[in-house]
């Protein structure tokens, strides 16, 4: 409590300091969509003491009706000034965990699933790190084109630069602003379709990553509107093209040293490096229904594509599931694994919470780690996958949900209430997915039968 009570202070000082008139509450529901209410800063320090109270029966998957009340307690390590402006007074953001009336976490509150499970890692002496690559598409408005697509503003592809293109300018201004906010940023550019952009966060701890991820996704949508344009995170928004992903780096620290690492080891990969890739790929299908949680994401995990459709590993390889990168010379005790099936419309509290759990599951059950794949899993047969031992991952999002349902890791992992209503909410989702007739439909079959 000592560490919090002097940034507590700083809160309140920074309130007063910088005229701060209104201070907005984050939080998120189970599908990670961020909510907000906004305090005033004569109600912020009994926010610290206390928390807000409000009716969690509104929030998708929190309180029943019968259930509802629930405390916001705002985290004062969150603190930052919002670097935009709706009107002219200054406003500022922190994050909140949610809490039931007697104090104890609210089990509907993904924040609090995620902190549960660094606890967890704590206790076996482990701290985790994480850095997603956070894909995402610009589009020129809300209109649609003709035959039904979004408008890109470019035809660009890989790492092309062009004057006076005003993505590059929407993505240099979403950077600054980012770090203007505390979120430092390691590469951007532009990504393989048209329209579509990368920008990398760089290296910190779960927690203050998924928050970061949360307010990243604010900030890219923030900037795009400033400009009358609109940018997404949806997986698969253009047919014929990549999809969004959100390729996530990882890494376990034991104190200063990172755990991967062994000096030893041709590819400085450690034992624990090795379970921990191990746990990720046996219960990769289990957890796909949250990295990957919208029926569009299945649209970006299918053959011919740049995303990874089985469960495989490899260094260096990008066609895995799991790829372990060569590190730079000199800079070997950097070593990381990276998951690549992530989408960026998952909650990022959730997918961080089941990847770490998946990878220490391996570490306690000493999972035997499989041979790593050494050709380009692209274009292997489904045959020829097989025999190899390469299990495929989901194939939709009812696929998903089946496996999901049966695994006690992501049971155990996010509780039975987040399970329970995660299950449920997504079951209707794809129910009524089902009754829709796509364009498809109708271009095939209308006139043909």
């Amino acid at each position: 409590m000592a560490r919090v009570e002097p940034q507590k202070e700083y809160v309140l000082r920074q309130v007063e300091e910088r005229g701060v008139r209104l201070i907005r509450l984050w939080f998120t529901d189970v599908l990670g969509q961020l909510k907000s209410f906004a305090i005033s800063p004569a109600e912020l320090e009994n926010a610290f003491e206390e928390g807000m109270h409000f009716d969690g029966s509104a929030i998708d998957g929190f309180s029943r009706v019968q259930e509802s009340d629930v405390l916001a307690k705002p985290d004062p390590n969150t603190f930052e000034l919002l670097p935009w402006a709706e009107t002219d007074e200054t406003s500022a953001r922190m994050f909140c965990d949610i809490d039931n009336l007697d104090g104890s976490p609210f089990e509907g509150d993904p924040r609090q699933v995620l902190k549960r499970n660094l606890d967890r890692a704590r206790e076996r002496g482990f701290s985790f790190y994480v850095a997603p690559e956070m894909e995402f598409f610009y589009f020129s408005s809300s209109d649609l084109a003709p035959g039904g697509q979004p408008i890109p503003l470019d035809s660009g592809s890989y790492f092309d630069l062009t004057t006076a293109d005003v993505a590059s300018d929407l993505r240099k201004r979403t950077i600054h602003t980012l770090e203007a906010m505390g979120i430092p940023v390691e590469y951007s550019f532009h990504e393989d379709s048209p329209s579509q952009h990368e920008i990398d966060l760089r290296y910190t701890d779960a927690l203050s990553m998924a928050d970061n991820v949360m307010t990243f996704r604010l900030v890219v949508r923030e900037i795009a509107m400033e400009r009358g344009f609109y940018a997404t995170f949806m997986p698969k928004p253009l047919t014929g093209v990549q999809g969004s992903g959100m390729h996530t780096h990882l890494s376990l620290f034991e104190g200063d040293e990172n755990a991967f690492h062994e000096p030893s080891d041709p590819y400085r990969l450690s034992k624990i490096g090795r379970g921990f890739i191990a746990g990720l790929l046996h219960h990769a299908p289990e957890i796909t229904a949250v990295t990957n949680q919208l029926v569009n994401s299945y649209k970006r995990l299918v053959p011919g594509t740049e995303a990874p459709g089985h469960v495989s590993w490899a260094r260096n390889n990008r066609s895995a599931l799991v790829r372990v990168p060569v590190v730079k010379s000199g800079k070997e005790s950097s070593v990381r694994v990276e998951y690549r099936s992530p989408d960026p419309a998952c909650n990022p509290y959730l997918a961080f919470a089941l990847m770490l759990a998946a990878g220490l599951k391996g570490l306690e059950e000493g999972y035997d780690l499989p041979p790593e794949a050494t050709g380009n899993v692209f274009e292997l047969t489904q045959a020829e996958r097989a025999a190899e031992g390469m299990v495929e991952l989901p194939q939709s999002l009812a696929d998903a949900l089946d496996v999901m349902e049966g695994s006690e890791l992501v049971a155990e992992t996010l509780g039975e209430h987040i399970f329970e209503w995660f299950l449920r909410n997504k079951r209707q989702e794809w129910s009524d997915y089902k009754t829709q007739v796509t364009p498809f439909e109708l271009d095939r079959y209308l006139a043909n039968w």
